[in-house]
């Protein structure tokens, strides 16, 4: 989707998001004592790596970098090297820090910083994948068939060094021109055939149009993100270590996974007649996931399917097993099991469910503390995960308020995402704005209309609109 011309807002203080959601920056004197001195407890037990020429791809400006990769084409198919942040090994089990790290769950992302899950000294230098720079990590080596298929799968402590900091834009354009760097070479044959197998599986992806505030100057602006070919590429190097991580735990009855129910019956019935109401050809036995990428992301009735396809994806939980298997154990949307294991900065749950793949990995016993952490995860990662979510929205929405509050009375061109209900307003993507916002007047899904703006308040962080036929 192609930006379109944008309203640059002034300074927004998003202090007041961060107080209404008990954000803190900072952390107790004795877990921040503990970042500061932390040390490898696993220093002896390391192949050293550090002839990988490993790279990290990431957006600009990151600085808490998880995972670097090294990925090659072989005369039989690919070998992956991924290696991951090895947290578990510098954040002392029982200590202040790890008690902090349970309280805050995750990294919170605002636009003007982040919240970050361990203080900076750890996620953003010492454990960070920084280039040129040695770093404990967890190196899984995949090797694969070609078909891009896992056929054999390890993972142990490792010392490392990223050769190269890339960004998506950059690796886009690198692979667009042919100069790709050589440790991603095979990148985008690995991705275009990872994607066709999840296609197969009846993997399901939402490429929704992604609302974002970004810097602009003295101000910030509203964006909707693109997706390049890079991203999905990259995503499914990702995608494919959490499917290795979940079956490696599942064989050992220990673990824990990300899950989520199969795409709801119903709510695959009511995007078919939404698709035919909108004109859009919908065969009958086309699984929904091959329909849904088979979209024009440019075409106005994709946005309008895209926006009512989560409702398919409802009910993500978390998974932790101990001896007995868990009645749920797929992830719908990857349809395949699934654990999270890339993100440890930035995630709490990746800490411990690497560590379950490294014991199972070397054939030796879990710690019991990993075991003993393990049933209150999911808890506490649900409950993060919503948080996340929430402030996402709300920083988004105040921007919206900010941006749009001195033009309150005119009109917009705009598209109609979801109809009104006897709960609920009409769902309109004013794309001039970047705006999605409820309109009064029942508009019809699928249509183009002129809305007017009636209310912008940066206060309770609400903007309408309103048709009128």
């Amino acid at each position: 989707m192609v930006t379109a011309p944008f309203v640059v807002a002034p300074a927004i203080d998003f202090g007041s998001v961060r107080s209404e959601f008990g954000l803190e920056d900072g952390y107790p004197a004795d877990a921040l004592a503990e970042a500061r001195a932390f040390s490898d407890r696993f220093a002896g037990d390391r192949d050293d790596r550090t002839d990988l020429a490993l790279v990290t791809i990431d957006p600009p400006g990151s600085m808490d970098l998880d995972q670097a990769l090294h990925l090659v084409r072989t005369e039989d198919g690919f070998v992956l090297h991924y290696a991951i942040a090895d947290v578990y090994a510098v954040v002392e089990p029982g200590g202040a820090l790890e008690t902090e790290t349970h309280r805050r769950g995750q990294t919170f992302y605002l636009p003007d910083g982040s919240v970050p899950l361990h203080p900076r000294e750890l996620s953003e230098n010492a454990a960070s994948l920084l280039p040129e720079s040695v770093r404990p990590v967890a190196l899984w080596r995949i090797e694969m068939d070609d078909r891009g298929e896992p056929v054999d799968v390890t993972v142990r402590r490792a010392l490392v060094r990223s050769v190269a900091r890339l960004d998506y834009a950059g690796v886009q354009r690198d692979a667009d021109a042919g100069t790709l760097h050589p440790s991603i070479a095979a990148l985008p044959e690995f991705g275009r055939l990872r994607a066709a197998a999840a296609l197969e599986r009846g993997a399901i992806e939402l490429r929704l149009p992604e609302q974002d505030v970004t810097p602009e100057k003295d101000g910030w602006r509203l964006t909707v993100q693109p997706r390049t070919d890079a991203d999905d590429w990259n995503s499914h190097v990702s995608l494919l270590t959490g499917m290795c991580a979940a079956r490696t735990m599942l064989d050992a009855k220990v673990g824990l996974l990300r899950t989520l129910p199969q795409a709801d019956s119903d709510a695959v019935a009511a995007l078919r007649r939404t698709a035919k109401a909108l004109g859009v050809p919908w065969v009958d036995d086309l699984e929904v996931g091959a329909f849904l990428a088979g979209l024009d992301a440019n075409e106005p009735s994709t946005l309008v399917l895209m926006s009512e396809a989560p409702a398919l994806l409802r009910g993500a939980s978390y998974a932790a097993f101990d001896g007995e298997l868990p009645e749920m154990s797929l992830h719908g949307a990857i349809a395949a099991p699934y654990a999270h294991v890339t993100a440890p900065l930035r995630r709490l749950s990746d800490r411990y469910a690497t560590e379950v793949c490294l014991a199972v990995s070397a054939g030796v016993e879990i710690s019991s503390h990993v075991r003993d952490t393990l049933p209150g995860l999911p808890k506490i990662m649900s409950s993060s995960d919503s948080l996340s979510g929430k402030i996402g929205r709300a920083c988004v929405d105040l921007t919206e308020a900010v941006v749009l509050s001195s033009r309150i009375g005119e009109e917009f061109e705009a598209t109609v995402t979801k109809d009104a209900t006897d709960r609920r307003d009409a769902e309109v993507f004013v794309e001039s704005e970047t705006v999605i916002a409820p309109c009064a007047g029942k508009p019809r899904e699928g249509e183009h209309v002129t809305v007017r703006l009636t209310r912008a308040d940066p206060a309770t962080r609400m903007v309408e609109f309103a048709y009128e036929h």
